[in-house]
């Protein structure tokens, strides 16, 4: 009886082991050649920036630091277009990137996933480091993966193109907070060199 009892059990735990097995549907695979957002080998690599600035730390922050005022400095249009300016959360125009840290004088964000695009885990913070109590040091650092381009050169031009197009910004947040008026934009578009 024990032998049978015991055989029953097995019997019972197979089938509804099978049972439950072939009820769930097996882990989607991703089509041949497709790619996620995930990257096999990421290549990372920052881009550290800092210019001086005749004005306190706290002064030079008011006038650089709320989140939208990228698109003065960059000279591109920026909205916000969820949460609130200087909030934790609060999404921007630009890049579609969300605020995830910040200080009295600094934030950092990053930019989304996407779904046309590998995620290269692109962060920036900016930031107004006091130097005297009348000058300041604003730091701008980049932190990316560019592992997805095609080699050591399309890695270092864009790296190149993002170094010109940062010390560019800088150099117009220095001379918005120290009273400037900027100059025009460069030419975007067609034939324009960025």
């Amino acid at each position: 009886m024990k032998s049978r009892l015991t055989f029953v059990c097995c019997a019972l735990a197979m089938f509804f082991t099978v049972g439950a097995m072939a009820q769930t549907p097996p882990a989607a695979q991703p089509p041949a050649g497709a790619s996620g957002a995930a990257v096999a080998s990421p290549t990372y690599t920052s881009i550290p920036l800092d210019i001086t600035v005749n004005r306190s730390a706290a002064d030079t922050w008011k006038r650089i630091g709320k989140f939208c005022d990228i698109g003065e400095w960059l000279q591109i249009p920026c909205t916000i277009t969820s949460g609130k300016d200087g909030e934790f959360g609060a999404v921007r125009s630009v890049a579609a990137e969300v605020l995830v840290g910040k200080t009295e004088l600094s934030y950092t964000y990053t930019q989304t996933v996407r779904n046309d695009r590998p995620y290269n885990l692109y962060h920036g913070t900016l930031e107004a480091r006091p130097v005297t109590a009348t000058t300041s040091k604003i730091v701008y650092t980049l932190f990316f993966d560019n592992s997805m381009l095609a080699d050591d050169a399309a890695r270092a031009a864009d790296k190149e193109r993002k170094t010109a197009t940062f010390t560019r910004a800088l150099q117009n947040m220095k001379t918005l907070a120290e009273g400037g008026t900027l100059p025009p934009p460069p030419a975007r578009g067609r034939g324009a060199r960025q």
